[in-house]
This record gives C-alpha cells, structure tokens and sequence, in this order.
C-alpha cells in the first residue's frame, strides 16, 4: 500500500532520517550486530536512508532494496547514484511476493514497512523464505496501537483489518523460524517494535 501525501512528507524529512540513524539503527545494532561483507535485502526502502545505514552502519557489501512506489524508486537512485551496479540494486517490488531466490540473502531490513501490508503475514513469511540458515531480520514496525491514534486514523491510510500489535508481530515471525527472544525493544508506549530475529535452520538451531 503506497504512502499518501501526508505520509509521504512525513517520512521525507530530515527528522524521519534522524530518528532511523540515531535510535532505530543503534537498537537494531545492539541486538543484531553487523553485517559485514554480507548480501543484504531492504524492504520498502523509500527514498533510500535506509540503505545508507545497511551500507555505512551496518557494513553489508550489497544491498537490493524496493518499493511499492516507482517515486520513491526515483529518489532513492539519486540519492545513491554514487553505489556501483555490483553493490546496490534498486526495483519496485512488493514485500508479499518478493522477487528473489529462497535462501538468498544474510539479512533482511525492515524500517516500518510490513504495517502497509494488507496481508501482512505473508510479508513475514516471504522474509523468512529469503533468509538464509542464521540470517537476521533487522524490523523496526508500527504496531495497532499506533494505527488506532486520531492522528493516524485522520490524516494517514493504513489497512484498517488484520492490523497486529508488537506480541503478535513477534508471534508471526517466531512462527515462520525467525527467533527474536528477548532482542526487541517497544517504544513511545508500545507504538513501536524494534528487534531482530535469526532464521533457524532446518534443525532448529540458530
């Protein structure tokens, strides 16, 4: 579900950007450490700070990333047009049937994307389909707490059924094999979930 103009603007601002270098990275980092050399998928990857962080912060030697949205593809190439072709991949893409091989990448990033999707159990499960054995899903999301605020529901559009709280996001991706545990922080009164998981092997271990 592509971002209305109001939301839009709201995530196209220097204090959006802000708020995803200085708090949601550093979370995501405490929990999940680095990603270095690593081949690494961005869903909803907007006008593209989020695949700065993957590169700068977080160490990763490729990134793909997409979005639902042609525009945001548009931004997100010029802000990175100094990335080579063999590092960075851009594409409009959806996070509910991902256009990449099972088992294909280290680590998937999510900066409050899964919450636009109408089914968003299916994003989950395409997440875990990517991952490789022990790759980490490094998710920041936006939970029915949040949704459920005046604000929200007047000036921004979300999918209105089958929104989840943070214990049922977390449930969802423990359910396809992405173990979480205690690695996840909620924040501004349960509004958000930040955390990462680890897929597990077909053993069951990490």
């Amino acid at each position: 579900m592509k971002l209305n103009r109001v939301e839009k603007a709201l995530m196209n601002n220097p204090v959006r950007a802000l708020v995803q270098r200085r708090h949601e990275a550093a979370v995501m980092e405490r929990f999940g450490g680095r990603v270095e050399g690593g081949r690494v998928l961005e869903i909803g990857c907007g006008r593209g700070v989020g695949t700065e962080i993957i590169f700068e912060r977080f160490g990763a030697r490729e990134v793909h990333a997409f979005d639902v949205d042609p525009d945001m593809i548009a931004r997100a190439r010029k802000r990175l047009s100094g990335y080579s072709a063999n590092r960075l991949s851009l594409f409009v893409g959806d996070a509910a049937a991902i256009e990449a091989d099972d088992a294909s990448y280290d680590a998937v990033f999510d900066f409050g994307i899964i919450h636009h999707v109408p089914a968003w159990q299916r994003a989950v499960a395409e997440v875990a389909r990517v991952l490789k054995p022990g790759g980490r899903f490094f998710f920041e999301e936006v939970t029915k707490r949040a949704l459920d605020r005046w604000f929200y529901r007047t000036f921004l559009e979300h999918p209105k059924p089958n929104r989840f709280s943070a214990e049922e996001f977390i449930a969802e991706v423990e359910r396809q094999g992405i173990m979480v545990g205690e690695k996840r922080h909620e924040w501004f009164f349960g509004d958000f979930v930040v955390g990462v998981g680890r897929r597990v092997n077909s053993n069951g271990s990490h």
